[in-house]
């Protein structure tokens, strides 16, 4: 039997333009191989930033 959320990893956000570590979300590793990128809002830079998945 398979354990729940076996295919969920938690990943750092990093936004791209002041590069603060901001968010920790979980993603899917088989739905999504790649790396995130989402537009978030950034509370440093206070706009909407892209934020990238850091490895």
């Amino acid at each position: 039997m398979a354990k729940k959320n076996e295919n969920r990893a938690y990943v750092t956000l990093v936004c791209t333009e002041c590069k603060n570590e901001i968010r920790k979300t979980s993603k899917n590793k088989k739905n999504t191989p790649d790396k995130l990128e989402i537009n978030k809002f950034c509370n440093v830079c206070r706009k909407h930033t892209i934020h990238k998945e850091k490895k």
